[in-house]
């Protein structure tokens, strides 16, 4: 399904510009970047790391469809040691050429965990990793595990959304999470998108988030 969702208007944009789109997915560790990719792919493409051991430690490449490609990274948050080895991938893969046709990554999309109010890791991601490193208004924000948002309350399980007075709960955390990346890193994001990619909610969300923000032109190093 979401391999051809949109695909004419990406494969009209991808030839315009003349590249494959490609998406760094990443986030703390346990946000659930490999569940997002697995809920994107409709199939387990990414190993899912359980408990507090993290299971993505390489960066790896997923193509979606003839235009559009995502990478899983590691995840930040599993020591100091081990942070320092992953930042450096981090860096590595946003400076990475891939010649004439493609150049470098186009879009950094950071995974948030919904079910939890602890940002100071991710504001570390931003402001130590990605925005040094890459243009601003090429930074997507959506938060994962909206079923949790409220410790599993007031999700429709029987449906795999999310009631009423959950929605209006993600709608103000998506805000309030803009606003305290603007405050923490001076990046002023667009509203981030809430989905659950263990149920599969609002993965149409996501991409359209993806797509509707594809530039317009091949990203340059910055300098």
């Amino acid at each position: 399904m979401y391999k051809n969702y949109r695909y004419s208007e990406l494969r009209q944009k991808s030839a315009e510009v003349g590249i494959i789109f490609d998406v760094m997915v990443t986030g703390v560790t346990g946000a659930g970047k490999s569940t997002t990719l697995n809920a994107l792919f409709e199939k387990e493409i990414a190993k899912v790391g359980r408990g507090v051991e993290p299971e993505t430690m390489e960066l790896d490449s997923y193509k979606l469809n003839n235009a559009f490609r995502l990478w899983d990274t590691p995840g930040l948050g599993d020591g100091k040691e081990a942070d320092k080895i992953h930042s450096k991938k981090l860096i590595d893969l946003l400076y990475k050429d891939y010649g004439e046709k493609n150049g470098f990554i186009d879009l950094v999309l950071v995974i948030i965990d919904g079910s939890t109010r602890d940002m100071g890791t991710t504001y570390k991601l931003l402001n130590e990793i990605i925005v040094p490193n890459f243009q601003e208004d090429r930074i997507l924000v959506a938060i994962n595990q909206a079923d949790m948002a409220m410790k599993g309350r007031y999700w429709d399980y029987e449906n795999n959304k999310p009631m009423p007075k959950l929605i209006e709960f993600l709608d103000e955390k998506a805000e309030s999470i803009k606003r305290r990346v603007k405050e923490a890193t001076g990046v002023d994001i667009i509203k981030p998108v809430y989905y659950s990619a263990e149920y599969g909610y609002n993965i149409d969300k996501l991409l359209d988030m993806f797509i509707d923000n594809i530039p317009k032109e091949k990203r340059k190093l910055k300098l």
